[in-house]
């Protein structure tokens, strides 16, 4: 992939959660429910929409790492075949 590339699926991964958060926020604002009631679902979802934003963070890192590894590995072949 290229570098262009890497940086639209991290804007779009970026674009998702923020649109999830909202949506959940908007959605459970506008509930029949008590303040009380409302305030914890929103701190669930806000603790569930972090622990799934840091997992897909930690899998866009990785494959940004191995991609690097790979090109830094074929740069070196290169540089010591020549």
């Amino acid at each position: 992939m290229s570098e262009g590339h890497d940086d639209q699926l991290v804007g779009f991964v970026a674009g998702l959660l923020l649109g999830a958060a909202i949506g959940v926020a908007a959605a459970l604002l506008s509930a029949p429910q008590s303040g009380r009631r409302t305030r914890r679902k929103l701190g669930r979802a806000a603790v569930e929409i972090r622990k799934s934003s840091g997992d897909r963070w930690d899998d866009v890192a990785e494959e940004v790492r191995t991609r690097v590894d790979d090109a830094l590995q074929g740069a070196r072949k290169r540089l010591s075949s020549e």
